[in-house]
């Protein structure tokens, strides 16, 4: 038994580094590919399996359960990161219609931009959308 294992999950959770404002502003300009969640989303590791599964590597930020994603994209916006492909009505990762100053987890952003959460992703890959825009972004190779 390793000692992950034998930790008990508050403790194991203690250890993992939980992502700020600054460093979700430093990963969405710098990295292709960002995908922004709380710790433990199994809705995050979709969106990075998606996201694997088409060639990217996404860089993957967990945020602390008392984040706010509104505030989260306020912020972004605030410090002229291009947060156009925002839109008014979100749709959370159980496709409930929220307005943006009600945003959810997780939220992707891919060439600075953020594209929404789950369900968005999702729209893009069966549409086609999603490779021409990983391409345009620099996240694949092709």
């Amino acid at each position: 038994m390793n000692m992950q294992e034998a930790m008990a999950p508050a403790q194991l959770r203690q250890m993992v580094a939980v992502a700020s404002t600054g460093d979700v502003r430093r990963a969405v300009e710098q990295k292709p590919v960002v995908v922004v969640g709380r710790w433990g989303c199994c809705m995050v590791h979709v969106a990075r399996r998606l996201l694997l599964g088409q060639g990217a590597n996404p860089a993957v930020l967990e945020v602390g359960d008392d984040a706010d994603p509104a505030a989260l994209v306020a912020a972004l916006r605030s410090k002229d990161i291009s947060t156009r492909g925002v839109a008014d009505v979100v749709f959370d990762a159980c496709g409930a219609a929220a307005t943006a100053r009600h945003a959810a987890f997780p939220a992707v952003f891919i060439g600075g931009r953020l594209v929404g959460g789950l369900d968005r992703l999702m729209s893009m890959h069966i549409a086609g959308e999603l490779v021409p825009v990983l391409k345009q972004a620099g996240a694949l190779w092709l």
